[in-house]
C-alpha cells in the first residue's frame, strides 16, 4: 500500500517515465522510404561507411552528413543495423538479412489487415491479382516439400 501510494504521488509530482521503450521507438513502425533506402544499399553492398551511405544518396536524396548519421543511427537503435570502428570511421553493416526485415512487414500486414489469417491475406493476394493461382499452387508444393 504503500508503494502504490509512494508511486501515486510521485507520479503527481514529477514527470517519470516509466517504460523507455515508446511505441515511436519501436521496431515494429514501418521504414520510412530514406530508410529502407540506406537499408538496400547495405544489403545489397555489404559494410559502408557513413559517407558512402551518403554519396550514394545523393541523387535522389542530397542529406547532409549529420542527417545520414542520424538516420544510421536510428536504424542501429532499433536492431536494423550494427556498426564496427575501424580507426575514425564506423562501418555499417545489416543486423537482419532483407528476407527477414520483409517476412516481419507480411507479418505485421497478415495481423493489421488480415485478422491474423494468412488465408486471408493470400486469398486476397489472388483475388487482387497479385497472386495467381498457379503461383500459389507453386509454393504450397515448396511448403509441401520443405516438410
Amino acid at each position: 500500500m504503500l508503494v502504490n501510494f509512494l508511486s501515486r504521488l510521485i507520479e503527481r509530482v514529477l514527470p517519470v517515465t516509466i517504460c523507455s521503450v515508446t511505441d515511436r521507438n519501436s521496431s515494429v513502425r514501418p521504414l520510412t522510404a530514406l530508410q529502407q533506402a540506406i537499408l538496400d544499399f547495405v544489403w545489397t553492398n555489404g559494410p559502408s561507411t557513413g559517407d558512402t551511405i551518403r554519396v550514394a544518396l545523393l541523387p535522389k536524396h542530397p542529406l547532409k552528413d549529420s542527417s545520414v548519421r542520424t538516420l544510421l543511427r536510428r536504424l542501429e537503435s532499433r536492431g536494423y543495423l550494427r556498426h564496427e570502428t575501424h580507426g575514425k570511421s564506423f562501418v555499417y553493416s545489416a543486423a537482419i538479412p532483407a528476407q527477414r526485415v520483409a517476412a516481419n512487414g507480411v507479418r505485421q500486414i497478415i495481423k493489421r489487415f488480415c485478422e491474423g489469417s494468412v488465408d486471408v491475406f493470400l486469398a486476397g493476394m489472388v483475388d487482387e491479382k497479385v497472386l495467381t493461382a498457379e503461383q500459389l499452387e507453386r509454393l504450397a508444393k515448396k511448403v509441401r516439400a520443405g516438410r
